[in-house]
């Protein structure tokens, strides 16, 4: 026969429900307030914040999944190759956006080159997950 779960578990369980979805609920308003960000540049920034932080998550997640899908000889090689992806997505979102630095909304323009070159490696690593380290 099965037991019950404990009161104490039950309320474990409870809070971390909870605690997952406060997230969510916050970014689920943000999100909308984003979609009203007209012209001010401070709500732009923070909205092109945003939307990185959730490319860069679903990319983090995708990427974890590719690596325990490929087999141990295969994941130094993605480990690498992503390090390296990391890098160079860095410094050219910089390189592309340093004439604008000076500008209000520059962070905006950073994080959405981010943003898209994020989004844009999910092919890359659809490629690892269907094919592993033979390119």
């Amino acid at each position: 026969m099965n037991a019950l779960p404990s009161p104490s578990l039950l309320g474990a369980a409870a809070l971390a429900l909870l605690a997952g979805l406060v997230p969510a609920i916050s970014q689920a308003q943000a999100g909308a307030a984003c979609e009203r960000a007209a012209v001010d540049a401070g709500a732009r920034n923070a909205c092109a914040v945003l939307d990185f932080q959730a490319a860069d998550t679903a990319n983090t997640i995708l990427y974890g999944d590719v690596m325990r899908a490929l087999s141990a000889h295969e994941r130094p090689a993605l480990r690498k190759d992503q390090t390296a992806w990391a890098r160079q997505r860095i410094t050219a979102c910089k390189t592309a956006h340093a004439s604008e630095e000076a500008l209000a909304d520059w962070p905006a323009r950073y994080h959405q080159c981010l943003r898209l070159t994020t989004e844009a490696r999910r092919a890359a690593l659809m490629h690892w997950l269907q094919h592993g380290e033979g390119k």
